[in-house]
């Protein structure tokens, strides 16, 4: 049963839901994207066997995390996530980042590798932001503070899914739009600075030792086909697995077909 849990780190609480296993042969922590929380992993806590712990946790400022001093980079979320996994004396970790939550990855693992053991790197890529993504989202900035967050929501919510799962999942658009709407307006300016801020990691990839799976929703309008390939190219021996019926979000949009090849990584790597 999952299990919703709350600890005090530093000058801070963290959420997180919890799947406990009296046996554990590894950790899976999963990571959300920007603007959401640790419930758009339900489905994946859920999809766990009997000898894998997982974690879904809120990230500083999102959910119910708190924000602290509310300055956000991905060093600080890096940072955070090392913590985490030390107040836990957690071992065997495997990183699950999806987005946002695939460069705080990334960075953790530059920042504490000896920590990591595997890394899951969905939706996302390696790269530092364009002249023209940074334009973009300072633009989003001034939205979300003169126009309001429904506003940014509302064109937010065009680029993340595949074309029929608004439609077909209706539940599914409800509850991302309602994570969307929960964050508030100071995380989500902050996250979109830290966003903006964030290091090129593409000099990091050839480095990464452990077991990588890259995964990609085949319709997913944020990410694109050319940057997963490159993360595929780019970390010796990783895997590059494409998730059909899926934007940019496949855990929510296509949960068995993402489960599965997740299940099936770590069944491959971590018997």
């Amino acid at each position: 049963m999952i299990e919703e849990r709350r600890l005090f780190i530093k000058d801070r609480t963290v959420f997180y839901r919890f799947l406990p296993s009296e046996h554990p042969r590894l950790t899976v922590i999963f990571i959300h994207g920007f603007p959401f929380d640790s419930s758009m992993w339900m489905g994946q806590l859920e999809a766990l066997g009997n000898e894998v712990q997982g974690i879904a946790y809120d990230v500083r400022g999102f959910g119910a995390s708190q924000g602290g001093h509310g300055y956000l980079n991905m060093d600080v979320f890096a940072n955070d996530l090392a913590s985490l996994i030390k107040e836990l004396k957690l071992k065997n970790v495997i990183l699950c980042g999806i987005s946002m939550g695939g460069y705080i990855a990334l960075r953790t693992w530059e920042l504490h590798a000896p920590s990591i053991a595997g890394l899951v790197l969905c939706d996302t890529n390696a790269d530092a932001d364009s002249n023209a993504s940074k334009t973009k989202r300072f633009s989003s900035i001034d939205i979300i503070l003169h126009s309001g967050k429904k506003v940014f929501a509302d064109a937010f919510m065009k680029t993340l899914f595949a074309s029929g799962t608004s439609k077909s999942k209706p539940e599914i658009h409800k509850h991302i739009r309602a994570l969307v709407d929960a964050t508030p307006v100071q995380t989500l300016c902050a996250a979109q600075l830290a966003l903006a801020s964030r290091t090129d990691s593409r000099h990091v990839l050839g480095r990464i030792d452990c077991p990588v799976l890259i995964i990609r929703g085949e319709e997913d309008e944020l990410m694109t086909n050319e940057q997963a390939k490159f993360l595929n190219s780019a970390i010796k021996g990783s895997q590059l697995e494409v998730i059909k019926k899926a934007g940019h979000l496949p855990p929510v949009e296509n949960a068995p077909d993402f489960n599965f090849v997740l299940l099936k990584f770590l069944n491959t790597y971590f018997e």
